[in-house]
């Protein structure tokens, strides 16, 4: 295997990438880490190759590596191979996966979006909770969602927390961030029906009319929508709570929608 080895915990590029944990980091170097050959290999297979690539001994010689350290490579990119103890520092967990690897960061302009491309698309604002979205994000990537717009101030999809959650699909969906008068000028040229979800809506969900492209609008795991989100929706509904709990976790709601809406 390539790469040159590093076995010191202050060498510069390990401070680096142990860096990227916070999000002051990730917003000044663009750059994010992802952690775990299943989801370098999910990046690698959808075009993004590491920046940096490290790997401990156990993964040495794993065909699956092999072509992440070859992607790496061909990119321009740093292989490193680094020791147990490198990794959980990196990682900051006792028991750290044996690739890490470090992404730029990759933004999708809210204009640039093509309604064509998916018959559902999924607009989030101010989400708080990390793993809430990076489970939202690998619901839309299974639903073949088109997008996730994050509208307002949302917790950050690049976070290691959120990445971990998306299981590789932080690389698959395209991610939009709008300020939310960004957001309602370009809600105003949806070809389609824009949905969201209220306590307070009459509607069923399941009663609702998904017109193609349909774009689903969903609140933050405090609040749900404000009214002026809420008056930006086509129709506002409700996910019926039969048992004692009042309300669903926010990916879940958001799963249940999206669902709703592709059926």
């Amino acid at each position: 295997m390539s790469g040159r080895a590093v076995t010191s915990l202050t060498n510069p590029t390990v401070k680096a990438v142990r860096a990227l944990h916070l999000r002051k980091e990730r917003d000044e170097s663009g750059l994010f880490v992802a952690e775990g050959l299943k989801i370098v290999t999910e990046a690698v297979e959808t075009g993004h190759a590491p920046r940096i690539l490290m790997y401990g001994k156990e993964a040495e010689g794993h065909p699956l590596l092999r072509q992440a350290v070859a992607a790496t490579e061909k990119a321009k990119g740093e292989v490193i191979e680094v020791t147990q103890d490198i990794l959980a520092k990196v990682s900051r967990r006792d028991n750290p996966q044996a690739v890490v690897g470090v992404f730029a960061q990759a933004f999708t302009p809210l204009a640039s979006l093509d309604f064509r491309k998916a018959p559902v698309f999924v607009a989030l604002h101010r989400v708080r909770d990390p793993g809430n979205l990076g489970a939202i994000i690998r619901t839309a990537d299974a639903a073949g969602c088109g997008a996730v717009i994050l509208v307002g101030d949302c917790c950050d999809p690049y976070s290691v927390e959120a990445v971990r959650a998306t299981m590789g699909s932080i690389f698959a969906v395209p991610i939009v961030k709008a300020s939310e008068a960004e957001f309602a000028g370009w809600r105003s040229g949806w070809p389609g029906s824009v949905v969201g979800t209220l306590l307070t809506a009459t509607v069923e969900h399941s009663k609702a009319d998904y017109a193609k492209p349909a774009l689903i609008l969903m609140g933050n795991e405090q609040q749900g929508l404000t009214p002026d989100l809420a008056a930006l929706c086509d129709v506002n509904v409700k996910i019926p709570m039969r048992g004692r709990a009042d309300s669903l976790n926010l990916s879940v709601a958001t799963g249940v929608m999206i669902y709703a809406a592709t059926a």
